[in-house]
């Protein structure tokens, strides 16, 4: 249904391979000897009280289902290990009814809270509809249960996975949180990855940027739709979103310009980008006020899959997720529901089926050819997308600029 839908599969197939062969009840004992002798020392010298302490971890284990966990004395999972999952087509985030039920619970939210989504705007530059997608994507406008106990999975997660670090600075804000009083009194709720309330805000982003948008005083992001809308907002105004521009716009890219040409670091005018024959699906022009802004090159799936010119604005919404995909899934359901469009034009072609380690093993071919994948991941963003283009180009072969089956044998030698 949603990211929450998607997390939750992963919690389910990504347990860690190692858990059978660990003395667990040995490993809950160090984990209360590091709360004790690491996260209390920190968590005191940033004005946590020992009654905080004690009440956040009361009861409190460690949480074995979770994902990239390495317990003391394991390794982490190998790259080949973690890259055997599928590597699908870009149109399954699209897929279902994900993007109607978004869209049409989004209209009904955007009635309800009309002044305090022009109230957010008039604050920040951030426009309603954008602030609403988000919301909607990162927790169904607060009707997806948000269930895990905070402390659990950050304590879990701080003391033995892949970013411990990472997840022992997000513990210590937590805990700072829960000694201001912010916490709603059931608890300190998250999401499996320990994100809060249903801007779903990791502890240290709820410390930079929650807001208290209906004005008693709090900025409740679990109960207050206001609070939520009104930190959202605040939110992307702090990573730059840029009033009066949109996001981006679903366009036509002639065979003449190359895939090759996407990512933010090749950006130019809108009005070059048209020039060089790129016109919006719509069959309207570019509007005038965008016409001397930057604009981008997005193509997801390359030539197998809709295009988009976008603004420095998509890249703002990526602040809140790295993906391409949900960038461009909260632009498009915004649209959705404040101008009534619908489908992308552009479709979906047949790619994806590869396995994220033969992806990799493209990547690391790339990479030894002098390309720039920006990472052997198994993951197509679009460097690699760009850098498949370039390889295509030098062989002489037709522009796709996505993996597909029949590089691997090509590339992979």
């Amino acid at each position: 249904m949603m990211l929450r839908a998607l997390a939750l599969l992963m919690v389910v197939t990504c347990l860690p391979a190692v858990a059978g062969a660990v003395d667990r009840a040995a490993v809950e004992t160090q984990y209360q000897r590091w709360l004790e002798q690491t996260v209390w020392p920190q968590a005191r010298a940033k004005g946590v009280s020992r009654g905080t302490f004690e009440r956040a971890f009361k009861g409190v284990t460690l949480n074995w289902k979770l994902p990239d966990l390495v317990p003391p004395g394991t390794q982490a999972r190998t790259p080949e290990d973690q890259f055997q999952a599928e590597f699908g087509s870009p149109a399954r985030y699209f897929g279902g009814n994900k993007l109607e039920s978004a869209t049409s619970v989004g209209r009904v939210m955007a009635k309800r809270y009309a002044g305090v989504l022009a109230a957010a705007e008039a604050a920040t530059g951030v426009p309603g509809r954008i602030v609403l997608a988000v919301w909607g994507r990162e927790s169904g406008y607060g009707r997806v249960a948000i269930k895990y106990d905070a402390f659990e999975v950050l304590g879990t997660k701080g003391f033995m996975s892949t970013r411990a670090g990472y997840f022992t600075e997000e513990l210590i804000a937590a805990l700072q949180i829960a000694e201001a009083g912010h916490a709603p009194g059931g608890g300190m709720k998250s999401s499996w990855a320990g994100a809060l309330g249903q801007p779903q805000f990791m502890p240290s982003r709820y410390l930079q940027f929650a807001t208290d948008g209906d004005g008693d005083g709090k900025a409740d992001i679990w109960n207050s739709e206001a609070d939520t809308i009104a930190s959202i907002a605040r939110y992307l105004e702090h990573f730059g979103w840029v009033p009066g521009r949109d996001w981006g716009f679903e366009v036509r890219v002639p065979a003449s310009v190359s895939c090759a040409l996407e990512g933010p670091d090749q950006g130019r005018p809108i009005a070059d980008w048209a020039e060089m024959g790129v016109t919006r699906v719509s069959g309207r022009p570019f509007p005038e006020h965008e016409l001397r802004g930057e604009g981008y090159l997005m193509m997801p799936a390359g030539r197998k899959g809709p295009a988009f010119i976008v603004t420095p604005n998509f890249y703002v919404l990526k602040k809140y997720n790295e993906s391409d995909l949900y960038a461009l899934f909260v632009g498009h359901v915004g649209d959705r529901i404040q101008y009534g469009m619908k489908d992308f034009r552009g479709d979906w072609g047949r790619v994806g089926g590869l396995k994220r380690s033969d992806v990799a093993a493209m990547q690391r071919a790339l990479v030894d050819m002098g390309h720039d994948v920006g990472g052997a991941d198994g993951l197509a963003g679009f460097k690699t997308r760009r850098s498949i283009g370039r390889w295509q180009a030098e062989a002489g072969s037709a522009q796709t600029c996505f993996p597909e089956a029949s590089m691997k044998k090509a590339l992979v030698r």
